[in-house]
């Protein structure tokens, strides 16, 4: 579940060198229209009320026609992120394009609170709910069915991301936009076209992450939090490499439960929250840059 969110930050920190603080509001904002599309919310609802118009209009739209939908809202939003955001930063500091993040994510949060309303709202995409029932009989451990279903989606979009990185021309330019933003100009690279498909597929990955997270918990403002827990999942596999994202997330999902059950009532518990960030903080001083980050050469 952790890996699923780390995935949209390494694809556009691959493609800017950014830590996109706005992917966790990508999540939420995916998972709202989502829920909301499905619920058969009107968009504005509130603003029209307070106009004095229509707001009970949008039917209930079925999960196969919502999903296309919100497919395309994200693409169109990666449209408009590199219209009025992204194109007038070319060539700048890595430490400008990240601030441009943060006031895009309070852009989006405010947005999706306009259009969709702030309740919670419940997600029910047919996924498998409830324990492994022979894992507890046998183990006595609970295992969540839809923790599987999250875990075979985070491996197949791994496994299409990573051939879609090395194995396609688009993905070599991707390497390259990240690598140096005016050599990749110089060669005849659309930086524009670059990083409306990065943002695209950023934003079809925060879909994934934020259907998830939706039907395991409602859709709620709250999920945008899980950016942060995305932080440490990254330091440790990599803030470039699409497998590293899963191993992380598998370490900082494990390791966190493990140090609760078995560490937490030695030191008073609730040790949950923080422990993968003191984890994160360990593996610094080791390998900053990762499991399978790009290792760091500096000239002497």
């Amino acid at each position: 579940m952790y890996s699923l969110v780390a995935l949209g930050f390494v694809l556009i920190f691959k493609a800017s060198q950014i830590f996109n603080f706005a992917q966790g509001v990508l999540c939420l904002f995916a998972a709202l229209t989502l829920a909301s599309l499905m619920l058969g919310n009107t968009p504005f609802s509130e603003l029209l009320h307070t106009l004095g118009l229509p707001n009970d209009w949008m039917p209930v739209v079925p999960i196969w026609i919502a999903v296309p939908i919100t497919i395309l809202v994200m693409i169109g939003l990666a449209f408009v992120i590199e219209r009025f955001v992204l194109r007038y930063l070319v060539n700048q500091e890595p430490i400008i394009l990240f601030m441009a993040t943060i006031g895009l994510a309070y852009v989006l949060e405010g947005m999706g609170d306009l259009m969709w309303g702030s309740d919670v709202k419940p997600l029910s995409v047919g996924l498998p709910e409830g324990a492994l029932d022979w894992m507890f009989d046998r183990f006595d451990i609970y295992v969540d069915k839809l923790e599987i279903a999250a875990a075979v989606v985070a491996t197949v979009l791994v496994i299409a991301l990573s051939l879609f990185s090395q194995y396609t021309r688009i993905g070599r330019a991707l390497r390259a936009v990240a690598d140096d933003h005016q050599a990749a100009l110089s060669v005849g690279i659309s930086l524009r076209t670059i990083w409306i498909i990065v943002w695209s597929i950023a934003g079809f990955v925060a879909l994934v992450a934020g259907t998830m997270w939706g039907a395991k918990s409602g859709v709620q403002f709250s999920l945008s939090l899980i950016a942060l827990k995305a932080l440490p999942v990254l330091i440790l596999g990599g803030f470039t490499s699409i497998p590293g994202a899963i191993l992380g997330g598998l370490i900082i999902g494990v390791g966190e439960k493990l140090a609760e059950l078995y560490a937490g009532p030695y030191i008073g518990g609730a040790i949950e929250n923080w422990f993968a960030y003191v984890l994160a903080l360990a593996f610094l001083l080791v390998r900053p840059q990762g499991l399978f980050g790009e290792r760091i050469i500096e000239r002497v």
